[in-house]
């Protein structure tokens, strides 16, 4: 149900009775007590009592509303999101102090709750997002509503991510609670949020205006005619030094929440705490500052340009990003503009935008009649659609936390027209790889390469094609990262395109990195890379990149990157560095300061796949980069999804930069190379195979490689009876996560215990064998003591060369099941692994990770020399019965998820299930891929339509149990060598006649 403008027409009627409200508000930031204070200042002046739950300072209320009817009670009952700085959010710190606050005394809070509320008669129990708020209420026997445009399980939903499953609890307690809401009022800019059964859609909350622009200006003694930026960050950060040349000539600056020591420049003006902040906005030309619903609403309601700079795991950013800029009210700038203070073309170019929300902006005074309303006992919801909002806005919430560029067409369309009919934000076209361009890829002559039929190339130079001529001043609003992307290029020089696959991980997974042979299939999805070189003095760049190289006194050579898929995302689309920044001297920096350099902005820190190609070719090769630079990077490879996402765009990435450069990489160091940039620039320990596969591998073969470290046995040939598919379990995977290092560092843990073990038993027996070699002996006896097995044990570099047999005879019953960092660290010293450290703290899993990749390697083995017997279910189900033992093998370490469980049960309930049809199964195993802890399933099956319609089935059941349908990866391509690369050229247009 949608309120419009007027209804409720004006100040909200009192209703006979008088009403008692508790309104309980998130200790999350003064945004939501802000907006919440509107909403409490219509139902205080109805004549109602509102008691306000919050941990806000009192005078965020008092200043504006003075009556007995409003009472305050401080109490934290939610953290919200725990900020390391102003713009960087601590997701681990988040949950753990929810945790503390919420959950551990949780029953405390609940009876406590339900007893003040009974105690103070609440007629209804309002939350801005508290979520005990709801339980408490239901608990008491009152009736609860909820006001916000985003719920802390969304936000928190993507932070277990990062912090490991065993906060997900969090997640699920808190859509419970959310569950016993009985209606959400729902502001724009909204998240998905599933854990409400109903909803009503009201306008802006904004606070009204007390003084005009000229009054405000008057009062600060600045003239009309000065421009004026009002500096928002919610209170000024420790260690910003502000400085008078970074704003333009005339300029002055209103700074909001400085320190009483801070000391400005003479063109800043420091404003008191309780300054009143729409009063300063309206009578400014523009804002600096963090996204908020405070600020985009005000700055909507005002017509205030906003130039924002994002904040790092703020969940709901996109969202409210999204509504700014559709109402071309917003400009984002660089994190490093704004701490080096190159402002000037942000806030030039912010004054000559026209904001054009024109919307209502009274949503708290419609918020406060419905909410008196329902306290009366109206019913607003006639509950007929409610069913199908919720499983949309699941399916949505699932996307947004899954995202997978080069698939935005996964959001359903009436989602995304139900959004734009109240202007949340535009549908998400920005690069349909399928859909049509005006020109078509013959626009671009090859000059070199072949695009073998490969569709998706073809429709990635019709992207590029659709670039040429783009005119920026339609009045068609554009995603950002196309705008930016049809100014990269120069289209009369010359463009080089790689391409790299993402890949199938059949056999092998983790025991990459203890040696393994592994059996990966490159999948036919893929990344494309379009880089272009250029003298540093003709390079065509961004306004923001012009001025700081003029700042810093001339051209030098500058990377400019643009990243499609970054729209649904708080991404940034682009990315643009000088060169020189990886220069200490004449020597490339250490590895160490470029992971640090890429770290410190993490919406930023894709860009350390793109560029850290760059900086290793720098720091192995010797290369030099005098020219500038110009990359986009396109990718179909879902994120996520156990896929090796980041492989692809590393390996088309150093492809293409290899192409424009003359560089002739060979394809094994190309692919040792780009996993250098994962380990040492990302940061993330992975394996190899992700990057031989997406380098080396060829289309409908598996790659056979010994990762030792990486040496191809050979191609496989996938007999024509058997497929393979990939199952998206819609669990979010990645390598760079807790679990995936956790087992790493306990797999080297296990291989230190052997060797130590192996030594300790070689000191043992060597006097014995010296005493037999000085005596008469046979030679045969002394080899029976097996030291020359045990010196190459001790000397062991792979855990993989480690037969089971030897494992379980000898090292098995000294491996413990778990061991502390610092036990370890204290008996062992070091565990040997250059990409992971051992936590003192933490505990780690160590016996099932270490016979993990020892069995595993066996199993490929077999599997290998499996796939060329006879054509018989015998040999689908051995090959099947290998793939679940992998399977099992991954949950032993705790690598698992319910989600990739779920679908191998799945496949096993299929493939053991009597029918009357005839053939006996077609699928025959699956097992976890890649890193584990989520991602997809490889299964196996016989190359025929009824295993067609079964994982079809498959799909079907998986959503009818999850609300998620599983993405399905089917076919193969050629890896980025076999492809090698195209060298483009936009076609001369012949002058008309």
């Amino acid at each position: 149900m949608r309120v419009r403008d007027g209804d409720g027409g004006g100040e909200v009627t009192a209703p006979p009775q008088h009403l008692v409200f508790a309104y309980y508000i998130t200790g999350h930031g003064f945004g939501h007590a802000t907006r919440a204070l509107e909403v409490v200042r219509h139902l205080v002046a109805a004549g109602h009592d509102v008691h306000v739950v919050t941990a806000a300072p009192e005078f965020v209320f008092t200043t504006e509303i003075t009556s007995p009817s409003l009472h305050i009670r401080k109490v934290l009952l939610d953290c919200g999101a725990v900020q390391a700085d102003a713009l960087t959010v601590d997701r681990l710190a988040s949950l753990e102090k929810y945790h503390q606050t919420a959950v551990v005394p949780r029953e405390s809070i609940l009876r406590t709750e339900a007893e003040w509320l009974n105690s103070i008669k609440a007629d209804l129990v309002v939350s801005d997002v508290v979520p005990v708020a709801c339980r408490a209420a239901a608990d008491a026997g009152i009736r609860s509503v909820c006001v916000t445009n985003f719920s802390w399980d969304f936000i928190y939903a993507e932070y277990v991510v990062a912090a490991g499953h065993h906060h997900r609890s969090i997640v699920w307690q808190i859509a419970e609670d959310y569950s016993h809401c009985e209606f959400l009022l729902r502001l724009p800019g909204y998240c998905p949020m599933p854990a409400f059964r109903d909803v009503i859609d009201v306008p802006l909350v904004v606070r009204r205006l007390h003084r005009s622009r000229s009054e405000v200006r008057k009062e600060l003694g600045i003239a009309d005619d000065v421009k004026l930026v009002i500096f928002n960050f919610g209170g000024q950060p420790a260690g910003w030094e502000l400085k008078k040349e970074w704003l333009p000539d005339g300029w002055l600056c209103l700074v909001c929440g400085a320190s009483d020591t801070q000391k400005l420049p003479p063109n800043f003006i420091k404003l008191a705490k309780d300054a009143y902040t729409p009063d300063l906005m309206a009578a400014s030309d523009c804002m600096l500052g963090k996204i908020g619903y405070g600020t985009v609403s005000e700055a909507l309601a005002y017509k205030l340009p906003f130039v924002f700079v994002r904040r790092d795991y703020f969940n709901e950013e996109p969202f409210l990003r999204n509504m700014l800029e559709h109402y071309q009210c917003g400009i984002e700038m660089i994190r490093r503009d704004l701490l080096t203070g190159h402002w000037k073309p942000y806030l030039q170019r912010a004054i000559t935008l026209q904001p054009c929300y024109d919307g209502p902006i009274n949503g708290g005074e419609v918020a406060a009649h419905i909410l008196q309303d329902t306290a009366v006992g109206k019913k607003y919801i006639s509950g007929k659609l409610s069913g199908a909002r919720r499983l949309r806005d699941a399916i949505v919430l699932g996307y947004q936390l899954q995202r997978a560029p080069g698939r935005d067409v996964g959001i359903p369309d009436w989602y995304s027209l139900s959004e734009k009919e109240i202007s949340v934000r535009p549908t998400p076209t920005s690069h349909d790889m399928n859909g049509s361009a005006e020109s078509s890829f013959e626009d671009f002559e090859i000059l070199h390469g072949d695009m073998q039929g490969l569709t998706d190339t073809m429709s990635f130079l019709k992207s590029l094609s659709g670039l040429v001529g783009n005119d920026l001043r339609s009045p068609e609003k554009q995603t950002r990262e196309r705008a930016a992307a049809s100014v990269l290029f120069d289209w009369e020089e010359e463009i080089y395109v790689a391409r790299a696959p993402g890949r199938l991980d059949v056999m092998g997974g983790i025991a990459d990195y203890s040696g393994s042979l592994v059996l990966q299939m490159p999948i036919r999805e893929a990344c494309h890379v379009a880089v272009q070189r250029s003298d540093p003095t003709k390079q065509k760049q961004w306004k923001h990149t012009q001025a700081r190289q003029l700042a810093n006194g001339g051209a030098v050579p500058v990377l400019q990157i643009v990243s499609f898929g970054s729209e649904l995302s708080n991404r940034a689309p682009t990315f643009d560095m000088d060169l020189s920044d990886f220069m200490d001297g004449d020597k490339p920096i250490s590895y160490d300061k470029a992971k640090e350099y890429f770290s410190r902005d993490p919406s930023q820190k894709w860009a350390a796949y793109v560029a850290g190609t760059i900086f290793v070719l720098m720091s192995e090769l010797g290369v030099r980069f005098t020219d500038s630079m110009s990359i986009l990077v396109s990718s179909s490879v879902p994120e996520g999804k156990g896929v090796s996402s980041s492989a692809s765009v590393e390996v088309a990435s150093m492809s293409a930069i290899a192409a424009a450069y003359g560089l002739n990489i060979a394809p094994r160091d190309l692919a040792l190379l780009c996993q250098k940039v994962e380990n040492r620039v990302v940061g993330a320990p992975c394996g190899v195979m992700d990057q031989m596969t997406s380098a080396c591998g060829e289309a409908n073969k598996l790659l056979a490689m010994v990762c030792q470290p990486a040496e191809v046995k050979e191609l496989v040939s996938i007999p024509t009876h058997i497929r393979f598919w990939g199952l998206d379990s819609g669990i979010r995977h990645s390598v760079g996560g807790t679990d995936y290092g956790s087992v790493r560092v306990g797999t080297y843990m296990g291989r230190k215990m052997i060797k130590c073990a192996a030594s300790d038993l070689l000191s043992e027996l060597l006097p014995s064998c010296t005493s037999m070699q000085s005596g008469d002996s046979n030679p045969d006896e002394y080899e029976e003591h097996g030291v020359d097995l045990l010196k190459s044990e001790a000397s062991m570099e792979y855990l993989c060369n480690l037969p089971p047999h030897r494992y379980e005879a000898v090292y098995a019953k000294d491996i413990p099941e778990t061991i502390t960092g610092d036990v370890f660290l204290e008996k062992y010293g070091d565990h040997n692994d250059a990409v992971t450290e051992v936590d003192r703290k933490r505990s780690y899993c160590v016996r099932a990770p270490t016979r993990h990749p020892i069995y595993e390697n066996s199993r490929v083995e077999a599997f290998k020399a499996l796939l060329t017997a006879s054509k018989t279910d015998e040999q689908l189900s051995a090959l099947g019965e290998l793939m679940f033992q992998c399977h099992y093998s991954y949950n032993a370490c705790g690598l698992g998820s319910d989600g990739t469980d779920r679908l191998v049960n799945l496949v096993q309930e299929i493939r053991h299930r009597k029918t009357l049809r005839t053939g006996g199964p077609s699928l025959f195993g699956a097992k976890i891929t890649g890193g584990g802890s989520g991602g997809s399933v490889c299964v196996i099956g016989k190359n025929c339509l009824k295993s067609s319609e079964e994982i079809l089935e498959i799909q079907k059941r998986y959503k009818a149990a999850t609300g998620y349908l599983p993405i399905v990866f089917e076919g193969s391509s050629p890896g980025a060598c076999k492809f090698g690369y195209l060298k483009i050229r936009r076609r001369s247009t012949s002058p008309s006649n």
